[in-house]
């Protein structure tokens, strides 16, 4: 993506632990995903940074919202990783609420981009998170991450029998393929930041 587009002026801006700590804003996108489905690298790659969003080896790192502003009031939100067995139960809980709350009521949210691992997608807890979702109206879209890490033949058949599951259980929702390291995919998930960020 070039640096002239949506992500030129993409800096950190504040981290939230609750709702009291949400910024003010036009327009969101949020991320989320499994700890260590790929989220941070994904966010890095369409930044073009290398650091923006922390890549961390220990998953379950990131335990707030993290915001970065776009300019005009726009904001891309990394939300906390879900589904890392070894965080305590009771952060656990504060984690699911700040986040379901955050998906089902905030209204500059205009829609979720979830990541999985292309390798394990649709496990429980991403059929939860988008069930989550599914109520709100808004719109959901997947990026299969480590497409590199399959044979072009494999990664195809994954995207064909993800989006079947898709289209039985989560019909609205969209889904790619997506690949950090190899730039698969960048154009077109650009494409679908760029529309849901219009209104802004």
């Amino acid at each position: 993506m070039s640096q002239s587009g949506l992500f030129r002026d993409i800096a950190f801006f504040t981290s939230a632990a609750d709702e009291g700590g949400l910024p003010s804003s036009k327009v969101e996108v949020a991320f989320a995903g499994r700890s260590n489905a790929g989220k941070s690298s994904a966010i890095n790659a369409l930044a073009q940074r290398h650091r923006l969003a922390f890549v961390s080896k220990t998953p379950g790192r990131t335990q707030q919202i993290n915001f970065f502003s776009l300019g005009g009031e726009r904001f891309l939100v990394d939300l906390p990783g879900y589904g890392y067995a070894k965080v305590a139960r009771g952060m656990r809980n504060e984690w699911e609420s700040l986040i379901t709350g955050y998906l089902q009521l905030r209204p500059q949210l205009q829609g979720l981009i979830v990541v999985m691992d292309i390798r394990h997608p649709m496990k429980p807890l991403d059929r939860q998170l988008l069930g989550w979702f599914e109520g709100t109206g808004k719109p959901a879209h997947v990026l299969l991450t480590k497409a590199d890490k399959l044979g072009r033949q494999s990664a195809v058949e994954q995207l064909r029998n993800t989006s079947k599951i898709l289209a039985t259980d989560f019909p609205d929702v969209s889904v790619q393929l997506f690949s950090a390291e190899t730039s698969i995919g960048l154009d077109e998930a650009e494409a679908v930041l760029n529309r849901w960020y219009a209104p802004a």
